[in-house]
């Protein structure tokens, strides 16, 4: 049996004048349902709660940008987008589960677990979990901020094998085709490079997301031991394309070998940062070749107003990133605990800048 998590974003779930496609919904739930049939479990992740939520308010202006709006706006669209999805399904004999999830559910070891518990209890009872970030009552300043990321993470919790995110294209291109005349589908990605990212462009003009954030996500896929299809959502076919493996629906982005520990995962990926530790060349051996902590001795700048287990950028001093880690010092402090000795540190300070157990490399 296969895990498949599915991202819909809003572009695809949602028409351009931000009103819910009804008949994409439908396309899309009869495709599960296939794909259900041949014994596969299904999790689906949607955005457009904010794109309908705001056509049903009739508003003629543009959508707003503030945080606290668009909360607000969130909640009015998120039980409209949810009846689509369950009235969508309901004809093929299976029901949806709402799960609205936040970065915390990734980072506290318990709330994981029950996030996980849930997820796979839905599955099991024959339920399609529609997944959706809690974008009413998140805070800004740890959401996720686009469904692609989530829908990666959720991935690594159901310990999906295949990740398909459908937007509105036919998948990462060669170039941007609003400015280039030829362009072509780039079909295989086995390493997702700063050269793939500048490909990707920015974001979308309805949803939050883009080209960038869907490669960022099928990177944290990869480190998860998750295949990633980038494809179409409105191709007909597509999902049952995407996982039976027949010629690529999309571009293609190979899984690294094992998968990341979720507590991991989270520091590297769902944890924003709050600054940045350039570090020597020792620090930088230390840590990406053999797996030590991070002493304050090697911090040679600290970048940033971080507080203590407070996520940090780690890089070298030619500015490449190194890790992730979560820091142990407070930036207010930095003259106290930059680049000393441990046997130079105040009592009341660690002598460990970031531990190894709070540390993801990332090189």
């Amino acid at each position: 049996m296969t895990a498949v998590v599915v991202k819909v974003g809003s572009s695809t779930v949602t028409t351009a004048g931000g009103e819910i496609d009804a008949d994409v919904v439908a396309r899309l739930c009869a495709e599960v349902a296939e794909v259900r049939r041949f014994g596969h479990q299904v999790v689906v992740v949607t955005s457009g709660a904010i794109a309908c939520g705001w056509a049903a308010l009739g508003r003629d202006e543009p959508r707003p940008e503030d945080p606290a709006v668009l909360q607000a706006v969130s909640a009015v669209g998120q039980h409209r987008l949810m009846r689509a999805w369950h009235d969508a399904m309901v004809p093929h004999g299976f029901l949806a589960g709402q799960v609205l999830l936040a970065p915390l559910d990734f980072g506290h070891r318990q709330q994981y677990l029950h996030a996980r518990a849930t997820l796979r209890h839905l599955l099991a009872l024959g339920v399609v979990p529609v997944v959706n970030e809690n974008d009413a009552v998140a805070d800004e300043e740890i959401r996720f901020g686009d469904n692609d990321r989530l829908s990666a993470l959720v991935a690594h919790l159901v310990a999906a094998d295949l990740l398909v995110l459908l937007t509105d294209t036919p998948g990462l291109l060669s170039g941007d085709p609003r400015l280039h005349a030829e362009v072509s589908l780039i079909e295989e990605v086995v390493d997702i490079d700063q050269r793939l990212m500048a490909l990707a462009g920015g974001p979308g003009a309805i949803g939050s997301g883009g080209m960038a954030s869907k490669l960022a996500a099928a990177r944290i896929a990869s480190w998860s031991g998750v295949t990633t299809i980038i494809a179409d959502g409105r191709r007909p076919g597509v999902l049952a394309a995407a996982v039976a493996g027949e010629s690529a629906p999309g571009t293609v982005c190979r899984p690294r070998a094992g998968r990341m520990p979720a507590r991991k995962l989270w520091i590297a990926f769902a944890r924003a940062s709050a600054g940045t530790l350039v570090v020597d060349d020792g620090a930088r051996r230390a840590i990406a070749e053999h797996g030590r902590s991070l002493l304050p001795a090697g911090v040679v700048e600290a970048r940033g107003a971080f507080e203590p287990d407070d996520a940090v950028e780690i890089v070298g001093v030619d500015g490449a990133v190194v890790a992730k880690g979560l820091v142990r010092y407070r930036a207010a402090r930095a003259g106290e605990w930059l680049g000393r000795r441990s046997e130079e540190l105040p009592d009341d300070l660690s002598t460990v800048a970031v531990h190894r157990d709070d540390l993801v490399v990332l090189t």
